[in-house]
């Protein structure tokens, strides 16, 4: 026989199977102070509530006097005094040269020797004949390609915004769009799609396009031309929501490096009930895929 057990106690049997259930909810509820309630409306807000599961997983804040693009949890205002989006820091400089011709000439000729100094370095001879009048073609191609620093969305909406009793989705599809990516100043391409669900107040279709136009003149990445276009749209007309998708190759990716040339980039970027909507997203990019 085994050794003689004496039987437990009522009471205390009671106590110990008590005591895990205990230790239990008090688990629970520390965990719980862990995390914060977070409402469906606020997926906005989701970044800032949610803390990172390690430090290295928070890319550094960019300062607000570098920064030219708005996200959804920065402050930065779309459109600021001057009537300029986002502008760069040589933006006033070049506007004001519309009024003093000498200026924007001097403007040539020194970027004109910056490209005559490429083509020496890259063991090119400046005067041959293929050459000659290549920089300053160049200076003059190079300041068109960049011409939206120039532009202001005031000016480009040009007061083309119409009060209508629409509530349902409006899309503008397949906008041609040309941009020159900023770590390599070459080209990438393709096509973007505007979509909005207004508040009463409509824009003038051609308006999305010269919108896309003016982010797109500039040195860019896509990812904040999209979000450009969107929040621009965003504060010219306050709709309901705002959907913007880019589809486009670049050659930074075709002509060097990787040189995958049938990869294609998308992006998108989406605000207010196209956010926050899960069917009226839905909706959006399924209409985006209608040919």
């Amino acid at each position: 026989m085994g050794a003689h057990h004496e039987p437990i106690p009522l009471d205390q049997l009671h106590l110990e199977n008590e005591r895990p259930q205990r230790n239990a909810t008090a688990s629970q509820q520390d965990s719980a102070k862990q995390y914060e309630e977070v409402e469906d409306g606020d997926l906005e807000d989701l970044e800032l509530k949610v803390a990172a599961r390690d430090d290295r997983d928070e890319a550094p804040i960019t300062p607000p006097a570098t920064s030219r693009s708005m996200s959804p949890f920065t402050a930065n205002p779309t459109v600021d005094f001057d009537g300029l989006s986002w502008p760069s820091a040589g933006t006033l400089a070049r506007l004001h040269e519309r009024e003093s011709p000498e200026d924007a000439q001097a403007r040539l000729k020194k970027l004109s020797g910056a490209v005559r100094t490429i083509l020496e370095c890259i063991g090119e001879d400046p005067d041959r004949e293929g050459l000659h009048g290549t920089p300053e073609r160049y200076a003059k191609a190079m300041m068109f390609f960049t011409k939206g620093y120039e532009e202001n969305l005031r000016d480009i909406v040009n007061n083309a915004v119409f009060h209508e009793d629409h509530d349902e989705l409006v899309i503008v599809k397949d906008i041609d769009v040309f941009s020159l990516c900023e770590h390599h100043l070459v080209p990438f391409t393709g096509k973007m799609h505007i979509g909005y669900i207004p508040s009463r107040r409509v824009i003038g279709l051609s308006k999305l396009a010269r919108i896309a136009e003016m982010f797109s003149r500039r040195l860019q990445v896509q990812e904040r031309l999209t979000k450009q276009v969107a929040l621009a749209l965003l504060e010219v007309l306050k709709p309901q929501g705002v959907g913007v998708v880019m589809e486009s190759s670049h050659l930074c990716m075709v002509m060097r490096g990787v040189q995958k040339t049938g990869a294609t980039t998308t992006t998108s970027c989406m605000l207010g009930a196209m956010r926050r909507r899960a069917k009226t997203r839905d909706e959006f990019l399924t209409l985006l895929n209608r040919r």
